[in-house]
């Protein structure tokens, strides 16, 4: 029996995720993928994502038919069950013995015949149980990652966070002028406005890659909070941005100060060359170096600098589902040791008088409160800018939408600083703070 290509495709993917050899991102863009057929590359993508977000509930439905309910499964029979358990139980429109079938048939091709019988057994009980068992967003996370969001947001906020995690975020794109709103009307993209940038809009049918705009780099995918970290940035003659990799943020500091000198870091080379090209457009004004943020020693050299620092990214499990199964509590104390350098290099290069912004999709204070009050401490020359009165200057700078400004002030923390929870206002999360140099 043959196994289709999207059902091959996902399970590869995601064994390669299991092993820890690549991340479902890379993979999914990768050129295995965008051979397949338009309707094979949509399952093999709904397939990996909804199997990495439903991860922890599916092996806990599974694991309850066992025989041996602890017994510990092969990699390649995890990820046999995993697939044929997401078909059953969140994809309804997918005949039982297709996912049973052609999971056995993985299972065989894997070299675990043997185990075939188990998965079929499994799979089958799944398929005929009376009644499905309830999918409780929460049960698809950690347990301390969840009970941390209670202690930190409540109970209700948590389950929105959850919840928005469980399903695929609405494509967010930005577009370069007014022209090309009626240009994606003309190749029949569905958009609406996005909830607070007035540049921001939400797809909502259509494929944007297979448009000229998109092809002339004059509309790109952004979530709208990732858009919103740079706009808050606001103006600059000498900019630097730290961590600037894939580039989003490099183009909108570009496009808001057109006379000024942009330089970007990036302390990967294989990232640098990436965001070399993406800049590429730009010419002379962005000087692209490699670079590590935490060893910079400029001083006094930059009156804007972003800092979107590298993270747990807690706050983008929707995007990035698999960073649940491989983030652990410990690790928020090591990144945030890591951030602190670079916010702390950061206010260093900044000239008197001049501001640093500082970013993050973590929904972790370790990462965000913690690192600023930190840096904030050492430095007695930098303070916090209310985020308030920034956010009043972009409605005036016709930035954002009209009632931009009201949805953002419920946002806002009793610091000063700006946190979108996933969900919330249509965005992943992030964490924002405004600082000034005196």
């Amino acid at each position: 029996m043959a196994v289709s290509p999207a059902r091959k495709s996902a399970f590869e993917i995601l064994l390669s995720v299991e092993r820890g050899r690549a991340h479902s991102d890379d993979l999914l863009r990768g050129k295995a993928v965008s051979e397949l057929s338009a309707q094979d590359r949509h399952l093999t993508t709904a397939l990996v994502l909804g199997v990495l977000r439903w991860q922890i509930w599916l092996d806990h439905q599974v694991h309850e038919l066992l025989a041996r309910p602890n017994a510990k499964l092969d990699a390649e029979i995890r990820i046999v069950l995993r697939l044929g358990a997401f078909q059953l139980l969140q994809m309804g429109r997918i005949p039982a013995h297709a996912a049973i079938d052609e999971s056995v048939e993985l299972a065989k091709q894997a070299g675990h015949r043997f185990a075939s019988r188990m998965v079929n057994a499994v799979l089958r009980k799944l398929a005929g149980a009376p009644r499905l068992p309830e999918s409780d967003p929460e049960g698809a996370y950690p347990e301390w990652m969840v009970e941390r969001w209670r202690s930190f947001y409540g109970i209700a906020a948590t389950r929105a966070i959850c919840t928005y995690g469980q399903s695929e975020p609405a494509p967010t794109i930005r577009l370069a002028d007014a022209n090309v709103e009626e240009e994606l009307s003309l190749a029949e993209i569905l958009i609406e406005p996005a909830r607070m940038l007035s540049q921001a809009r939400v797809v909502t049918a259509g494929d944007v890659t297979a448009t000229a705009a998109f092809r002339a780099r004059r509309v790109c995918f952004q979530d709208e909070g990732s858009q919103l970290a740079a706009e808050i940035a606001g103006r600059g003659d000498a900019i630097l941005d730290v961590c600037a990799a894939p580039g989003g943020k490099t183009l909108i500091l570009a496009h808001r100060n057109l006379k000024a000198k942009i330089v970007a870091c990036e302390a990967s080379p294989q990232r640098l060359a990436r965001l070399r090209e993406r800049l590429a457009p730009l010419g002379d004004r962005v000087e692209c170096r490699l670079r590590d943020a935490a060893e910079m020693d400029d001083v006094d050299a930059y009156d804007l600098v972003l800092a979107d620092v590298p993270c747990s990214g807690t706050g983008t499990l929707g995007r990035n589902p698999e960073v649940r199964h491989r983030l652990k509590a410990e690790n928020l104390r090591r990144q945030a040791e890591r951030q602190v350098a670079i916010l702390r290099a950061a206010v260093h290069a900044t000239r008197p008088g001049g501001r640093v912004v500082y970013s993050t999709c973590s929904l972790e204070p370790e990462e965000n409160e913690e690192v600023v009050a930190k840096v904030l401490n050492e430095e007695p020359s930098a303070g916090v800018v209310p985020m308030q009165g920034r956010i009043e200057e972009m409605k005036e700078e016709g930035i954002l939408v009209a009632d931009g400004l009201e949805r953002l002030a419920t946002s806002i923390t009793p610091e000063g600083a700006l946190r979108l929870l996933p969900g919330m206002l249509g965005t992943d999360g992030f964490f924002v703070a405004l600082l000034k140099k005196a």
